[in-house]
């Protein structure tokens, strides 16, 4: 029952279109043949575009004879087929205009090929040429006036920066574009710079292109597209931009991308529009094979009631003439060929077939209606309203819309431009929603890099950072550094990452990253301290000029304030004596500081000098306390730089370009220069008296002083140096990957924590509670020893005198104390001799003594 219906349907359609037909026809011969204007088409016809296009022109031009309801204003259409081949164009263009008198023609035509037209044909160049090519041309060719050329289609720089935001969204550096090139005047190469133009304003580049022609110029398509694949693969890249291609081309291509493993995991795929906008015309097979691509295709009104007509009658008509086609939905081709046709009839019709080629050509320009396809209106030969794109993502049996992209708005979740996108929402080829990075490392064809190593855990930490993955394989290095960036030169290491110092005449022969860390020349020198000096360290605090005047002023202050006091009758300033009256001067001076003093002031005089001269104390006290810690935290007892010339003997490392620095720049002589092995070589060779100071790189130095933290120290000035980086051949693309790596690495921290873990780890002084030789750290107590000695002396001396004093006044019972025990001790020794003597005279005369007895 549904067969027959179906059947009674395209039966009774078809019916209806051949009475049409007849009934034109028949009007058609009664009309004269200047009336008929002919509209040329060229188009081609084996693919599913020109199929559509074909159609969808057909159509308009029966709408419009059914409005106007005047079958002698209908334009004849004059189809011609290009077969994909841009000569072929080229020669039935020429051959509409110049057999068929058409009054425009319509059709799949690039600028360069009306150019040529022109060329060949100046007496029909004004014959209005409407292309209906995916993207319009920015600029079209000098080489002839092209004014009668009108682009139905957007700016082909919209396309391109669509894909920009797509690569810039995601931060891939590098991509591959594939491209289908059908003419022979360059448009392809056209399209390629503009992309180019692209992606460098969003940091990413054409890594490179793989270019290709038509099927039916290729006399094994399967095995060409297949071998081109396999060397893509190989370059490492994989963000694949397929740019332009035919739909027979691109089912092809995913096919064999599909064979080859390049769907997998990790890769990334982009169509432009004009294979997005087909997607629904094509099989499920096609749909299966790219799944997770990512595509724009450009966003016009489906919903609108002009649209849905459209719609039923192209399907309608499709099904009828290809019944082979399984789906007959019309994309945007199809409905911005029936607004450019019925444009350019409108515009025919208005002249009354009286008009030049000139005037229809205006007239086109200057059309504005709300067309199938949206508002149809013309600025400088292209369509004049910006697009908007859809973004889709294929995934299942179809694909789903995922965003919209303008270049007024960029990407966001509604046509016009409100709310923020949502792009990581995307399923990439093998059903992962993890962002792609788009790339591995393959510039050394697949093999793993050779890496020159002195040191290796930044440049670890930097490969985390990059885009792709990259195989290695580190060679111990024990030669010079020069050595080694010669090794690199040479193409026998591909890279060095140690310590490495950026230097001028080095990169003569290697490129290198972004300096992982700040490096200077330094000089390290042993502490050698005065220890009279340290021990009266608080001295120093002071100058002696300063220590005289602060004693001068004590004792004039204190005798002005004794000698006022004792004018005006106070007791507490009376002596008995001189030598009394300066003791209690002098005790007054010193108690008056913390206001401990006994004596009462009574006369406000005193007290005014007494006043300001606490406060002198108080401003010079606080003076002298920050001083005092400023020479305790920063020795200044070392051994002063000007005590060191160029004509001491220096040591070094001399597998570095230091031996270089001193002879050339700080003009040392070369035989004063030892070459010291290894960091736990320099402290023998300070204590021997080889060399007078060493001459390290800053963060060298850095370890050496962290392991030798009380002997040594860094003075004078630090000559600034490049700083160290990694050494790379000469245009290795890993120079930039690895320097913007490092700058990552810079800027989160991580290469500080790397540096203090080494510091760290090679360490001695990392314990804060130990004593330090000098006046760092915690302090100890050297620099206090004078303070010690001035007040033990004085305590020393106190004592002793009262010793004395204390002997003098019981000297006569001392005297008979001391005789007491001399007595005492003496009858001792008479009683043990006795004792000793009673013994052997019980025991026997054959007891022997011992010889403390016999000395005693």
């Amino acid at each position: 029952m549904k067969l027959s219906t179906s059947f009674l349907f395209f039966f009774g359609a078809f019916v209806l279109e051949m009475s049409i037909v007849h009934a034109n026809h028949g009007n058609f011969q009664n009309c004269s043949k200047s009336q008929h204007a002919g509209i040329g088409v060229v188009v081609e016809k084996s693919s599913r575009v020109g199929r559509e296009q074909t159609i969808a022109m057909e159509m308009a031009i029966h709408d419009i004879c059914r409005i106007t309801k005047s079958p002698c204003s209908c334009p004849i259409l004059h189809v011609k087929d290009s077969q994909g081949n841009p000569a072929r164009s080229v020669y039935e263009v020429m051959d509409l205009m110049d057999h068929k008198q058409v009054h425009a023609i319509i059709g799949t035509i690039s600028p360069e090929e009306a150019t040529l037209v022109a060329e060949f044909d100046k007496a029909t160049k004004n014959i209005p040429i409407i292309s209906l090519t995916p993207t319009a041309t920015t600029s079209l060719p000098q080489s002839a006036a092209l004014t009668s050329f009108v682009q139905m289609s957007h700016d082909i720089t919209t396309h391109t920066q669509c894909i920009a935001a797509i690569i810039g969204h995601f931060n891939w550096r590098k991509v591959t574009s594939i491209y289908e090139d059908h003419s022979t005047f360059g448009s392809s190469h056209s399209l390629l710079t503009h992309l180019s133009d692209a992606l460098q304003l969003v940091g990413s580049t054409i890594q490179c292109h793989f270019t290709f022609p038509p099927l039916h110029y290729l006399s094994n398509p399967s095995i060409f597209i297949e071998e081109k694949l396999k060397k893509l693969k190989m370059k490492g890249n994989k963000v694949f931009i397929l740019l332009k291609s035919s739909l027979a081309s691109c089912i092809l291509l995913f096919e064999k991308a599909n064979q080859l493993g390049m769907m997998e995991k990790g890769y990334v795929w982009i169509i432009s529009d004009d294979i997005s906008s087909l997607l629904d015309s094509v099989d499920q097979s096609v749909i299966l094979s790219m799944q997770g691509v990512v595509g724009f295709k450009t966003n016009f009104e489906d919903t609108s009631e002009s649209f849905r007509d459209f719609k039923i009658q192209f399907r309608s008509k499709f099904r009828t003439k290809y019944p082979n086609e399984e789906y007959s939905n019309p994309s945007i081709y199809a409905a911005r060929t029936y607004d450019a046709t019925w444009a350019v009839v409108k515009s025919i019709q208005a002249s009354n077939g009286l008009s030049s080629s000139k005037d229809i050509l205006e007239s086109i320009l200057q059309t504005e209606f709300s067309g199938v396809s949206g508002n149809i209106s013309f600025k400088d030969g292209k369509l004049a309203q910006p697009p908007t794109f859809t973004i889709i993502n294929v995934i299942g049996r179809s694909y789903r819309e995922i965003d919209f992209w303008s270049p007024d708005f960029g990407f966001s979740k509604h046509k016009l431009g409100n709310g923020e996108g949502n792009l990581d929402l995307i399923y990439w080829p093998g059903g992962t929603q993890k962002i792609p990075t788009g790339q591995i490392w393959s510039e050394n064809e697949g093999k793993p890099l050779k890496i020159g190593v002195p040191a290796k855990e930044v440049f670890e930490a930097a490969v985390k950072q990059l885009p792709y993955s990259l195989s290695y394989i580190y060679i111990p290095y024990n030669g010079s550094y020069d050595e080694m960036v010669a090794e690199v030169y040479n193409k026998t290491l591909d890279a060095a990452v140690g310590d490495t110092e950026i230097m001028a005449d080095r990169y003569e022969y290697a490129e290198f990253s972004q300096p992982y860390i700040d490096s200077g020349l330094v000089r390290v020198v042993p502490i050698k301290s005065n220890s009279m000096k340290e021990g009266f360290i608080f001295l120093y605090a002071f100058t002696a000029k300063m220590w005289i005047i602060l004693l001068a002023m004590t004792i004039g202050t204190v005798s002005i304030v004794w000698f006022n006091e004792h004018v005006h009758g106070n007791e507490d300033f009376e002596a008995s004596s001189y030598l009394e009256c300066i003791s209690r001067m002098l005790w007054f001076a010193v108690a008056v500081l913390s206001l401990a003093h006994r004596e009462v002031i009574k006369n406000n005089l005193s007290r005014l000098v007494l006043s300001t001269w606490f406060f002198v104390n108080v401003i010079v006290a606080a003076c002298f306390t920050a001083t005092l810690s400023s020479i305790m935290t920063v020795s200044t007892f070392q051994q002063p730089l000007d005590h060191l010339g160029n004509n001491d003997v220096v040591g070094c490392n001399g597998n570095s370009f230091i031996v270089r620095y001193l002879v050339n720049v700080l003009h040392y002589r070369p035989e004063n220069i030892r070459n010291i092995n290894s960091i736990e070589d320099y402290p023998e060779a300070f204590k021997k008296g080889e060399i007078a100071m060493a001459f390290f790189v800053s963060p060298h130095a850095s370890v050496f002083l962290g392991k030798y933290c009380h002997d040594y120290e860094k003075i004078g000035p630090t000559y600034k140096l490049g700083g160290f980086g990694f050494v790379f051949q000469k245009g290795s693309t890993l120079v930039e990957d690895i320097s913007e790596a490092v700058l990552k690495l810079t800027q989160n921290g991580e290469i500080n924590t790397l540096n203090e873990n080494m510091l760290r780890s090679s360490s001695n002084c990392s314990l804060l509670g130990q004593e330090s030789n000098g006046p760092r750290g915690t302090l100890g107590p050297k620099p206090f020893t004078g303070l010690f000695m001035i007040s033990g002396s004085i305590s020393a001396l106190v004592f002793l005198n009262t010793l004395g004093r204390l002997v003098a006044d019981h000297q006569a019972s001392i005297w008979s104390l001391t005789l007491s025990t001399l007595i005492m001790r003496r009858i001792g020794k008479w009683l043990m001799l006795l004792l000793i003597q009673i013994r052997v005279i019980q025991c026997g005369p054959n007891v022997e003594m011992t010889p403390n007895q016999e000395t005693a």
